[in-house]
């Protein structure tokens, strides 16, 4: 795989990043233990993350993408006369999520859930899978990216021995704004101990009341629960090295609930798309937001009153 060649204007949440080689580097390859279920987890505990590239079977994931290409241009959301497959965004596109893409989209749901991605995670955790119900699909017109946060605060109610997949849904340059992990990051105690144990659906209902529905916020937890809003100082605060890559259809990006990660800002003139999906060993308790027809994710019946 060729070494990243940062361009000098990379940006997250419209700061300039440093992107000297002691402050910004490339994610290390696992595609060599893909088949290694024991040599896997080692790699995970060492480094929190595991980067797959050429995992996932490419035709099938370009077939997601044109089928998302096509319920994005019927939107409104791509530029008229372009090529679907090239995501170009409209002028007038502010488009982030996709929801309930599951219902419509069966060519993702193969890429996710079945194949290549689930014999892995059974290699993985040497055990039955069982995945969240739930599918996070991003569709990131140009503009921002995502803020540093770790999954925990999210999706801690059930296993802690709970992974992520970052699938992107097409090639993904660094300028088009993929997802970047912090070096070391899953080790740092004091994350794992305080930040990372919150919840964004408890509130503080002695400060907020009852009626308190919001993400995060309430004396609990940053608004949405975000980390920082702040990449470069973050990373100066914890130590190590935003690690990304230039990815392709087939990839896998793969990591811990205590991993802190965010993405770089979308500098194309493209919607970047990409998929978060969640796996745990069958055997392990499940966070109960995340199951079920219809899951009730971050709304109020899964918020959880609490005495600041």
């Amino acid at each position: 795989m060729s070494v990243l060649t940062p361009t000098a204007n990379l940006t997250a949440l419209g700061v300039p990043l440093d992107t000297s080689p002691e402050k910004f580097g490339d994610l290390r390859d696992s595609s060599a233990l893909a088949f290694d279920g024991e040599a896997l987890r080692a790699r995970m505990e060492e480094d929190g993350y595991l980067f797959l590239p050429g995992l996932l079977n490419r035709e099938e994931v370009l077939d997601a993408r044109l089928k998302i290409a096509q319920h994005l241009r019927a939107e409104g959301h791509l530029m008229p006369g372009t090529p679907d497959l090239d995501c170009i965004a409209h002028s007038n596109s502010k488009i982030t999520f996709l929801h309930e893409v599951g219902s419509w989209c069966p060519e993702l749901m193969k890429v996710l859930y079945d194949g290549p991605m689930m014999a892995f995670y059974e290699r993985f955790l040497d055990s039955p899978v069982r995945h969240f119900d739930n599918t996070w699909f991003r569709a990131i017109a140009p503009g921002p990216g995502t803020p540093p946060h770790t999954d925990a605060v999210y999706m801690n109610r059930g296993t802690h021995k709970l992974f992520t997949s970052w699938t992107p849904i097409g090639d993904v340059s660094l300028e088009t704004g993929g997802l970047m992990v912090l070096e070391n990051s899953h080790r740092h105690q004091k994350l794992r101990e305080n930040y990372s144990t919150k919840d964004v659906d408890a509130f503080c209902e002695n400060r907020v009341g009852a009626g308190y529905t919001g993400m995060g916020g309430g004396g609990n937890i940053r608004e949405m629960g975000w980390l920082s809003n702040q990449p470069f100082k973050l990373r100066e605060a914890l130590g190590g090295r935003w690690l990304t890559a230039e990815f392709r259809a087939g990839d896998l990006l793969m990591f811990s609930i205590f991993t802190v990660h965010a993405s770089l800002d979308n500098q194309s003139n493209c919607i970047r798309l990409s998929s978060d999906s969640r796996y745990q060993s069958a055997h392990e308790p499940i966070d109960e937001r995340w199951i079920g027809p219809n899951p009730i994710a971050h709304g109020p019946a899964g918020k959880r009153a609490m005495i600041c």
